[in-house]
């Protein structure tokens, strides 16, 4: 394999519904992503290998099976197997903007041809700005909004535009000659641009001599080295100018452009299986969760078997956080406005805060952090050095603003909970805390499944509060107890917030998709701005040093991610319903309710399902990823026994219903599947 470049089981497509910047001026840059996706990276062989069928027998005359196309009904057998198209999929690599120039100059013309294609199309449109991405490009027109349909013609048009071979003609002008230009062609989104720009001279690029645009490269050669096969328009979205909704709306185009067709195949093979994944679609399938609109968008729902999972996540939650030490809280969702004042949030977070509401001559917030309050709790009271370290933690629901156009999912809403903690400590016990941070974020995630992540340390930024020492004291222990848990790690010189340095932690997903969950920060501005302190051992009032961390970031967030992670086939320990009983007929019926009681006392969840052929009772419980099914025919009542099927295991036989008990309460303990 090249150095720098990734096989395909390690890429896949970015799905993007990106905001319009002032930024970009085709120009590569650091585009804000939507939560619910960063870069994706496919393990191949747990992401799309397909299921062999196989026959099970029959069962008291009647054929166990899924498959209604097939005359005997056919269950999934695991493990996955993989086909002829994975295999080749297998060999295909798909380069990077940073490991092939060659790619980002494909991307990066193939944004100018997609300006030049819409503005032969619609001579009306006005350009903005159209910049290389990761996995392709995008450009931004004032235009009136576009259908599919509409991206098949443009398609079309950048095809004849390649084909032509024209030459890309980099030039240098003065900025009086650019304004020239550009009020010659009426373009004023290009004359904002064009103020925006500090450097001289001006430069410009060419497509033949039929379009420019203001551009500071790099380009391929001649349009005729983009390959036309390997290039698709994706998408079309609304997008403010500059990303601000007071300015226009503008028409977004996203496109997806590599070195080669069988890229783009692999490319939009695996695209497909992370829409699959979805959360949304399979959130709904499974009646997991809603967005109601008639409540508001980016409130979420929590239908009743979401709600199973949310319990067992925070009951797992608050389990462990009591093991290692932490005081659980509940604190209020409003405040007075005078909080968030001495907090700092409305002078710097208000654009992301609710308006203020006034209850008798006062006003309230509702809250965006938990911060300020777990900080009241600290200074209920004077503390010594001996009480240190003090570790609060909270499952707070806060409320943040977010453009409509922002939601996504359970992944950018506007109320979520956090799992928020704060620890109050020494300087000398940073490092042991954050270790103990380390160790207890592992532990949970492990819990679910995630064992590979990307850690990042962020150091002292230019503007910064806190002195030198104290900056360096709290950089050096957080890498000391990185460097103790063994876990390797990339510095992020200069990126760590203005009140401290931070770990940021992204879990790995089945698709190799990172996820921004875990951070670990230290805080050296909140405590002087509401002047905590703690009484040393020379009885002097001392400032002691806060740490703000999450492990999981929001349950909503992460319960997307869950979803997502295991395409909805979740672990027995924690699926909604975790053993359906199936009658052959309904004469069993009395039986299978005898069945579901003695599993739900013995805290099992389960239920009956009747009404229809036990094929089509099968195929339901397929499709609802119930973990265990128990069919109960005649001989199954007469034995006192039931027949067992696992989703993840196959035919596991008849037993009788305390061996069926005993084995799905060992799984559970264990967290293993059957």
């Amino acid at each position: 394999m090249i150095p720098g470049q990734m096989s395909i089981l390690d890429r896949m497509a970015i799905l993007h519904s990106l905001h319009s910047s002032s930024r970009f001026l085709s120009k590569p840059t650091s585009l804000p992503l939507p939560n619910p996706c960063l870069s994706l990276h496919f393990p191949l062989k747990r992401l799309v290998s397909f299921p062999k069928r196989q026959v099970l027998k029959r069962l008291h005359g009647a054929a166990i099976a899924t498959d209604s196309a097939q005359p005997a009904v056919e269950l999934r057998n695991d493990p996955l197997e993989e086909t002829t198209k994975q295999e080749e999929a297998d060999k295909v690599v798909l380069p990077t903007n940073e490991s092939s120039e060659e790619l980002l100059r494909i991307r990066h013309t193939c944004a100018h041809v997609m300006a030049m294609a819409v503005q032969k199309l619609y001579p009306e449109a006005k350009v903005t700005i159209g910049p290389w991405i990761e996995n392709g490009f995008y450009y931004d027109f004032d235009m009136e909004p576009l259908t599919d349909k509409d991206l098949k013609r443009i398609k079309k048009e950048m095809d004849r535009i390649i084909k032509r071979n024209l030459p890309l003609v980099r030039e240098e002008v003065s900025r009086d000659e650019a304004q020239r230009r550009i009020m010659a062609i009426n373009e004023p989104y290009k004359m904002e641009i064009l103020d925006s720009i500090k450097e001289d001279p001006i430069t410009i690029y060419h497509i033949g001599n039929e379009w420019w645009d203001l551009c500071a490269g790099p380009h391929v050669e001649t349009t005729g080295k983009i390959n036309k096969k390997a290039v698709e328009l994706e998408s079309v979205a609304g997008a403010y100018w500059r990303g601000d909704e007071k300015k226009p709306m503008l028409q977004r185009i996203y496109g997806t452009a590599w070195e080669s067709e069988e890229q783009l195949k692999a490319y939009l093979h695996f695209k497909e299986e992370a829409k699959r994944r979805d959360h949304r679609r399979i959130g709904q399938d499974l009646d997991l969760f809603s967005i109601q609109e008639e409540a508001g968008g980016g409130l979420v729902f929590w239908h009743p078997k979401g709600a199973i999972v949310r319990h067992i996540i925070e009951d797992s939650w608050r389990k462990t956080h009591i093991e290692h030490g932490y005081d659980l809280l509940y604190t209020p969702h409003v405040a007075k406005a005078d909080l968030w004042k001495i907090s700092g949030h409305l002078e710097f977070y208000k654009e992301n805060m609710y308006d203020q509401m006034e209850i008798e001559d006062e006003l309230y917030q509702l809250r965006p952090m938990n911060c300020p309050y777990h900080i009241l709790v600290y200074k209920r009271k004077l503390h010594s050095y001996r009480d240190f370290p003090i570790r609060v933690a909270e499952l707070g629901t806060v409320y943040r603003y977010e453009l409509s156009g922002s939601l996504h999912g359970l992944f950018r809403v506007r109320g979520f909970t956090q799992d928020d903690a704060h620890i109050f400590c020494l300087e000398d016990q940073i490092k042991d805390e954050i270790r103990g941070v380390l160790d207890l974020t592992e532990e949970i995630l492990l819990q679910f499944g995630f064992s590979k992540y990307e850690v990042n340390l962020s150091t002292r930024p230019e503007k910064a509060v806190g002195g030198d020492d104290i900056w360096e004291k709290a950089t050096v222990a957080l890498k000391d107890a990185l460097d103790d848990k063994g876990w390797s790690y990339q510095i992020d010189e200069g990126g760590g917030a203005f009140y401290g340095p931070k770990i940021d932690l992204k879990i790995e997903d089945a698709l190799g998709r990172k996820w921004q969950c875990s951070t670990i920060q230290v805080d050296f501005n909140l405590p002087n701005r509401f002047d905590i302190t703690y009484v040393d051992s020379n009885s002097e009032k001392k400032r002691p040093i806060m740490i703000h961390r999450a492990v999981l970031g929001s349950l909503e967030r992460f319960f997307g991610v869950l979803i997502e992670h295991y395409a909805g086939d979740f672990p027995l320990w924690f699926s909604p319903m975790q053993a359906r009983v199936l009658p052959v007929t309904d004469t069993q019926l009395g039986y299978c309710s005898e069945v579901t009681s003695k599993l739900k006392a013995n805290g099992i969840r389960a239920e009956v399902c009747h009404g229809e052929r036990l094929p089509k009772l099968i195929r339901n419980a397929e499709k609802q990823k119930i973990p265990l099914m128990a069919v109960v025919g005649p001989k199954e009542v007469e034995k006192h026994s039931v027949t067992v099927r696992s989703r993840f295991g196959g035919e596991l036989g008849t037993m009788k219903i305390d061996e069926f008990i005993t084995i799905i309460k060992q799984a559970i303990e264990n967290r293993t599947s059957l």
